[in-house]
């Protein structure tokens, strides 16, 4: 994919609200339009792992006591522990378009892990983010700044079964989301 059907893939098909154009933001972890993709920015809203009530972590029976509410300018994620955030942004994925999801290298320098994430066709939403602290000290994740960087490729051919056809679980989630297993029937 060259840079410039990136820009076009951005700007005619992917939905992006609120949309930043590239530009030099100095004291700032850059974000918006980028060679390839879109750097999205982390929102307000944290939720950090803590083990204060002795939880399992069980995907198929998550116990939200699992974390802690914060919420600010910034979050500091406690030395080997983990965080989920939200992006700023609203993304709706084309149907001839798939998205992954990576940290940025400024973090990455740092020890501060983003989860790789694919993001389907036809998918919509603010992403939740899983971001990990590597490191044996405190790390500050700062809220409106860039996170991680969206990277988008066509596909050739329509995709048989979407995000939307198959009636993804985290489609139009309502903000930050948990995981969770949908129950058998």
């Amino acid at each position: 994919m060259s840079g410039v059907l990136a820009d076009w893939v951005i700007e005619r098909d992917v939905k992006i609200v609120p949309f930043a154009e590239h530009r030099s933001r100095p004291g700032v972890i850059s974000y918006g339009v980028t060679s390839y993709g879109y750097d999205v920015r982390v929102d307000r809203h944290f939720k950090v792992f803590t083990n204060a009530h002795c939880s399992i972590v069980d995907p198929k029976n998550f116990d939200s006591k699992s974390f802690v509410d914060i919420e600010g300018d910034h979050c500091l994620i406690p030395p080997n522990s983990f965080a989920l955030a939200e992006t700023v942004e609203y993304l709706e994925i084309p149907r001839d378009v798939i998205a992954v999801c990576v940290g940025k290298s400024t973090y990455a320098r740092c020890g501060i892990i983003v989860n790789v994430t694919p993001l389907e066709p036809e998918w919509r939403g603010r992403v939740t983010i899983e971001i990990s602290n590597t490191t044996p000290l405190p790390a500050k994740i700062y809220s409106g700044e860039g996170i991680a960087q969206i990277l988008f490729f066509r596909a050739t051919d329509l995709c048989k079964v979407s995000y939307a056809d198959k009636k993804g679980k985290y489609q139009d989630q309502p903000g930050l989301t948990l995981p969770f297993v949908q129950p058998s029937t």
